[in-house]
């Protein structure tokens, strides 16, 4: 094989125009494919940039077509050549009315037949092209993805330089302090018996940047969760994160929304109308079911809850009487596609995620169909339409429960997978809102009892303070979120930073005293020295890139993501270890 002694590339495969014919241009890559013609032979030639044409014919020096004649998909060339106009042009690529007439030919290096073809369109399962992920990632439509991630990346940077963010590194190995999700755990072989965790987020640290007098930080951060996966959830994960001090809310939810509005510009050429829509977490709850709805299509929640209370349907009285709720949505123009057999098919869903099943009236020109109507009165009936706004053509699909929140739940998973089937979610829209105000604490069912909704150093809003002791239900957060179509980008909130609020919060939350400061004993150490006011917010770069390519999943924009069991099959991590490396941590395995 041929080396590049000598060798200088000038220009990149998916640069050359017409603009640039009878040049002399040297160009280095991977070969695309072959096209052996007799006496002519061509090969594309692919760059992170595109494809260019080479053309080998009766004019080339003898070694040179021949060498071209042996070279199969995926070779690494290097060629040098002058660049003229292609007699037969192909307008789908940027440089199709150019190919280059080559006068030097190098093989860089050989490759055997990969496992899948290299292109956009390649049928071959995902396990098979995350084993290569590195021949995955020379796909075009791969590269383009972490091309633009890495825009996103440097837009960042530059939008919180300029206004005067200081870009800090905090530690990986930190002490395990678990906040929702469990943490990765790093044994440590110097203190055997002790443990080092990947952090989930920089949080304690970042507020301590604060307490520094830092004023503005600032940091792309990797982080870690050890969690089940979904399509928009992987174990580690890039977080945009971000905290200002000496501001309230407003400062925080405008400098974000204007680094919004500069990146979806200078990224993708969209222009983002500001100020950003809001919402609060109830009003989010009420009219979609979910604390980050997608708003990019109606059928928004309405409450029957007063219409059916004392109706002959069980169902809808009993759920009522034991304090619950009747609500539902309308379906739009749906009845030719929510036939009684898909209606089935969505009562089970509904049921495999802990609901009951589901009501419904069908409204066709010819007839009105329901599943509960031999129970309603006529008057009772017309006030459920009407409540509905439902009219000939569409469907109307209603879930009962003792548990308003499960109601809520339901029918917000309702919405979206109706959606879905209707096929009414517009995919050239970018929707965002503001989620606020959420609830300080969550009632969990299994401890019955309170407990934070989001980690321990959120403050409550002012007017909220008053409840803390006597009823948590009306306790609110200065907390916020970022959603886009329906998927939270961001969460964030202003701090706690009165030590003594801090403690308060603590104690209500379960923790005594020595167990506060056994966890965060350095953080109530730093607010005695003088803690600014401060705020902030973690921006999901992976999720962020993802609405904004339209991309099915994660790993459409991360380089080596792992898959849903967190393995990665490339390297086939996690894997074991030497017993010796177990030794010296002092780790015994337990079958």
């Amino acid at each position: 094989m041929d080396n590049l002694k000598g060798f200088k590339r000038n220009c990149y495969c998916g640069e050359p125009r017409l603009s640039d014919v009878g040049k002399t241009i040297s160009v280095c890559g991977w070969v695309q494919r072959q096209r052996d013609l007799g006496s002519l032979i061509f090969i594309d030639l692919r760059d992170r940039t595109g494809v260019l044409q080479l053309a080998f014919d009766d004019t080339s020096p003898r070694e040179i077509f021949d060498k071209a004649f042996n070279i199969r998909s995926e070779y690494v060339l290097a060629a040098t050549g002058v660049l003229r106009e292609r007699s037969s042009k192909n307008y789908e690529l940027p440089t199709g009315e150019v190919e280059l007439e080559v006068r030097e030919l190098r093989i860089l290096a050989k490759s055997e037949t990969p496992p899948f073809e290299i292109i956009d369109e390649c049928n071959a399962g995902e396990a098979l092209r995350l084993k290569y992920r590195y021949l995955d990632l020379r796909r075009p439509a791969l590269q383009r993805n972490i091309l633009l991630r890495h825009k996103v990346a440097k837009v960042t940077r530059d939008y919180f330089d300029e206004n005067g963010f200081i870009e800090i590194e905090t530690p990986i190995l930190i002490k395990s302090t678990p906040e929702g999700a469990r943490d990765f755990l790093v044994p440590s072989r110097i203190h055997r018996g002790s443990f080092y965790a990947l952090p989930q987020s920089p949080q304690l640290y970042k507020q301590l940047s604060m307490v520094a007098g830092f004023d503005r930080y600032m940091q792309i951060a990797r982080c870690f969760r050890d969690e089940d996966l979904r399509a928009d959830r992987q174990p580690e994960f890039t977080q945009i994160d971000l905290e200002m001090s000496f501001v309230d809310m407003e400062d925080v939810l405008a400098l974000v929304e204007s680094y919004i509005q500069r990146l979806f510009k200078e990224v993708l050429d969209i222009d983002v109308p500001l100020p950003l829509p809001r919402m609060t977490y109830a009003e989010a709850m009420s009219r979609y079911g979910t604390d980050k709805p997608d708003t990019r299509f109606g059928m928004e929640i309405f409450d029957l809850t007063g219409i059916v209370s004392s109706c002959g349907f069980g169902v809808f009285s009993s759920a009522v009487q034991a304090g619950g709720s009747v609500r539902g949505i309308c379906a739009k123009n749906s009845a030719g596609v929510l036939t009684r057999k898909e209606i089935d098919k969505l009562t089970e869903y509904i049921k495999g995620i802990g609901g009951k099943g589901i009501a419904w009236i069908r409204l066709t020109e010819d007839v009105t169909s329901s599943s509960f109507a031999k129970f309603m009165s006529e008057d009772e009936m017309s006030a459920i339409l009407e409540r509905a706004g439902a009219e000939k053509g569409d469907v109307v699909l209603i879930i009962a429960d003792a548990k308003n929140s499960a109601v809520l739940s339901q029918l917000g998973a309702l919405r979206l997978l109706t959606a879905k089937k209707l096929d009414i979610i517009p995919r050239d829209k970018f929707n965002f809102l503001w989620v606020l105000e959420f609830p300080f604490f969550d009632w969990d069912e299994e401890s019955q009892e309170y407990v934070a909704m989001h980690h321990p150093f959120t403050a409550p809003m002012d007017e909220c303070l008053k409840y803390l002791e006597t009823d948590k239900s009306k306790v609110r957060a200065k907390a916020y979120d970022l959603v886009l179509n329906g998927t939270e980008l961001s969460s964030g909130s202003i701090r706690i930073t009165d030590p003594e609020l801090q403690n308060r919060i603590f104690k209500l939350l379960g923790l005594s005293e020595e167990e506060a400061n056994r966890k965060f004993g350095y953080l109530l150490e730093a607010f005695k020295y003088g803690a600014p006011p401060h705020g902030g917010m973690g921006i999901g770069l992976d999720r962020l890139v993802m609405q904004m390519l339209s991309a099915e999943s994660l790993r459409d924009v991360i380089a080596f993501p792992k898959l849903q069991n967190a393995s990665e099959p490339m390297t086939n991590c996690p894997d074991s270890v030497d017993p010796k490396q177990l030794e010296e941590l002092g780790i015994t395995l337990k079958q």
